[in-house]
């Protein structure tokens, strides 16, 4: 397996320091954006709000990130904590977004 090695540029301050923590900060959002428009298509093709949470699917992706860490050297215990937070909170998003798709039919009375 090839380790995956990030690039990192040396500080020679704190400020220096901050600027590269921002400037990754913005390439995480614009990643979790689009992290997020799949995960609203992933609604529409789900039948019921139970198929929602999907726990093999988290399971299956948490066992990959935590893969990936290592091979990255980062910790994996970060990434996975970091992880379930994120997939929590996108559960919720697609909770929403399949019940604005698949609203609940009338009732007939």
């Amino acid at each position: 397996m090839t380790r995956i090695a990030p690039t990192i540029v040396p500080c020679a301050s704190l400020a220096e320091v901050r600027e590269q923590i921002d400037r990754l900060d913005r390439q995480l959002v614009a990643l979790i954006a689009e992290r997020g428009a799949y995960v609203r298509q992933a609604a529409g093709f789900k039948q019921s709000m139970d198929e929602v949470p999907a726990p093999q699917r988290v399971a299956q992706v948490l066992d990959k990130v935590c893969a990936v860490a290592r091979e990255a050297g980062a910790d994996p215990l970060v990434v996975e904590a970091t992880w379930r937070a994120m997939i929590a909170a996108f559960i919720e998003a697609e909770r929403a977004t399949h019940r604005a798709l698949h609203p609940p039919s009338p009732s007939t009375n």
